[in-house]
């Protein structure tokens, strides 16, 4: 699916099950939920952390998905094509840097 896709289908759903959307505050508040729940599981599989048996079960995916659906929810209320920001955001990376990583010794 594309990311144009991906935002009205998040729409979609908001509006035939979820009522409404969270306001942006809100929304902004549970975004740095679904990150920190992503930051728990990177930190225990990948970090020096250890599992809990809890944490065992916990789906990196699934997390991944909830932060891109609150992005999704943010971009539709705020009137953002993601799509197209995403666009130019990779043009301007592209310009910007390069060469710069290339060139980085600490890459080497």
């Amino acid at each position: 699916m594309t990311i144009q896709e991906a935002q009205r289908r998040v729409d979609d759903w908001i509006k035939t099950y979820g009522v409404r959307y969270f306001n942006e505050l809100t929304n902004m508040a549970v975004l740095t939920e679904e990150v920190g729940e992503v930051a728990r599981i990177i930190a225990r599989r990948y970090g020096e952390q250890s599992c809990k048996p809890s944490d065992e079960k916990l789906d990196l995916g699934d997390e991944l998905a909830d932060v891109m659906w609150v992005v999704m929810c943010l971009a539709n209320q705020t009137g953002v094509d993601l799509e197209a920001a995403l666009e130019r955001n990779i043009a301007k990376k592209t310009c910007r840097d390069a060469n710069r990583h290339k060139e980085n010794k600490k890459l080497k």
